[in-house]
């Protein structure tokens, strides 16, 4: 019993030294919080949380505080884009007067075969039915046509007999003579595109014609002959049906400077046409271009489309021009185009495209007798100035050489 006692006793000193020794250390190692300052008490600076000083006079509030300016991001410019853009200048196009003087070489040399060969015919010591017939054969195959040829030969037979033509010279001016009467110098053949100041409404020019005639370049051409004439132009890309069509007419139109009005692809095309005659009234622009989709003869449905985007346009007020595109290297397909297309809608002028293509400039005077309206545009290239008014004695002088 005593040893139990005596081994508590040990213990129980043992433990009071192990604490006697660890707490201390313990204590140590703690730091002493700040006490926390009572409403009511000053306390001296230094004392409190975050050592705030307790004198109303250092007290310090929001406004007070200036604040650091928060840093400016600047955008980032591409500036080689934008000097790109800047630099792309809007073309000045050349004035459509003397384009065809000055493309008559051109022209001399697509029609000097035909030229030629009706000079070296008419020259020959003696005309006989033989020479004339060499002549109506060279004449047809101009695409003149049978009615215009006959009524030339019988006229360069009489004069024949009344002046005798085998002096060169004296041939050259007979037969220029007459085929200038045979293109019929006496048609009007200005284009009707000035603004109706008194209905405020701008001149609405319709150009129409089958696929692949260059029907969308000779609008975007025709655009440029009208801002050569400081006209104010607008553009309508009616065509919905042909992939890239109106992207194709918008770049003409964005080099001369001149806004194009689409819809979207195989939308309705009178309804483009419509709101472009609509914002043409709104900006008071000069004339509206109507480029409308290449349609073939044949398809009933697609010709009746073209009068109802005439008549839904007309709702503005009466189209001024109905200009049909032909290509003059079809010949008498091309004459097919016109018979159908001046049943659809009141074609009021011709533009015979890819004239400097071919040898059969007879096809100017077979249209303009087909229709019973003028060739108004020839194109003589694939320039962007190469679409000229049409000038009976320049297109003869061209084929004479």
């Amino acid at each position: 019993m005593e040893y139990v006692v005596i081994a508590v006793v040990v213990a129980v000193l043992l433990v009071a030294a192990v604490l006697a020794f660890v707490v201390p250390r313990r204590r140590g190692r703690i730091k002493e919080r700040p006490e926390k300052p009572r409403p009511g008490v000053d306390y001296p600076p230094g004392v409190g949380d975050d050592a705030t000083p307790a004198v109303d006079e250092q007290r310090r509030t929001v406004s007070d505080v200036t604040l650091p300016e928060p840093a400016t991001v600047e955008p980032e410019v591409d500036q080689q884009a934008v000097d790109e853009i800047v630099a792309v200048p809007v073309e000045r196009p050349e004035p459509a007067a003397g384009r065809l003087t000055r493309l008559r070489a051109r022209l001399a040399q697509s029609q000097s075969t035909l030229g030629r060969g009706l000079l070296g015919l008419l020259s020959r010591e003696r005309l006989d039915e033989d020479t004339w017939e060499e002549i109506e054969d060279t004449l047809l195959t101009a695409d003149l046509g049978v009615t215009p040829t006959q009524e030339l030969v019988e006229r360069l037979r009489t004069r024949s007999r009344v002046e005798g033509l085998t002096d060169p010279g004296q041939a050259r001016a007979v037969l220029r003579e007459e085929l200038i009467t045979l293109v019929d110098p006496s048609l009007d053949r200005s284009l009707r595109t000035d603004r109706h100041v008194a209905e405020n409404r701008p001149a609405v020019v319709l150009v129409v014609g089958v696929n692949g005639t260059g029907k969308t370049t000779t609008v975007g051409k025709l655009a440029r002959v009208l801002v050569a004439e400081d006209r104010d132009v607008l553009l309508a890309a009616a065509d919905t049906f042909r992939a890239a069509a109106a992207d194709q007419l918008t770049t003409w139109g964005d080099r001369v400077g001149v806004p194009t009005v689409r819809g979207p692809e195989g939308g309705d095309p009178g309804s483009v046409a419509f709101e472009a005659v609509k914002a043409g009234i709104e900006q008071e622009v000069d004339t509206v271009l109507v480029d409308t989709a290449g349609r073939l003869q044949t398809k009933v449905g697609l010709m009746d489309e073209l009068g109802k985007i005439k008549r839904v346009v007309e709702k503005h007020g009466p189209v001024d021009e109905v200009l049909l595109v032909l290509d003059a290297t079809t010949g008498q397909n091309g004459m097919m185009q016109a018979r159908v297309f001046g049943e659809v809608v009141d074609v009021t002028g011709v533009v015979l495209t890819k004239l400097d293509g071919t040898a059969k400039g007879g096809i100017v005077v077979a249209v303009q007798r087909e229709l019973g309206v003028p060739v108004k545009l020839v194109g003589l290239g694939e320039g962007a100035d190469d679409l000229a008014p049409f000038d009976p004695e320049e297109f003869v002088d061209g084929i004479l050489g």
